[in-house]
């Protein structure tokens, strides 16, 4: 790898990029751009998943060590047994139960389904992903799914009212 992820979170001059960074499989720094509107929805989904669920643990900017670097969802869960096996663990070397991804407008339809694949692959239970208006989609192992088994009840769209 070209860069460690423990490099990559030390750097200083790396700490106030408003990008998200990831590494890729080959260990190069990948960065995207957030909005305030995917910000905004970052939040606002982790403070859902909070209030929805009794126990566990809601993670922004999660990073995961896939088998094609480091991807870091915008959102996860994890349980407390999951915690407890992982702590806070940079990057998790597996991934928690749930992982969130918020669509940014550099975001193509094969690379999101390229995480939500590697999310899964790594022991993700399922992976919703939201585009910029709210619209949520879930996945679990085997395929999209109309709504979440682990979060029953969570809406298909998500808005600041």
């Amino acid at each position: 790898n070209l860069m460690e992820w423990i490099d990559v979170c030390n750097d200083p001059v790396l700490q106030d990029l408003p990008y998200k960074i990831e590494l890729n499989e080959w260990g190069q720094i990948v960065m995207s751009p957030a909005s305030n509107a995917h910000g905004a929805l970052q939040i606002l989904i982790g403070a859902l998943l909070f209030n929805m669920k009794g126990g566990g643990t809601v993670i922004s900017e999660c990073s995961v060590m896939t088998s094609k670097g480091v991807k870091v969802a915008d959102v996860a869960w994890a349980s407390r047994e999951f915690m407890d096996a992982n702590g806070t663990r940079t990057p998790y070397p597996v991934s928690p139960e749930l992982c969130v991804e918020i669509l940014s407008p550099s975001n193509t339809e094969g690379h999101i389904r390229e995480k939500i694949d590697l999310y899964l692959a790594r022991g993700a239970k399922e992976v919703w992903v939201c585009d910029l208006s709210g619209d949520m989609k879930f996945y679990n192992p085997g395929g999209e799914i109309t709504d979440s088994a682990l979060f029953p009840g969570f809406p298909n769209k998500v808005n600041e009212s």
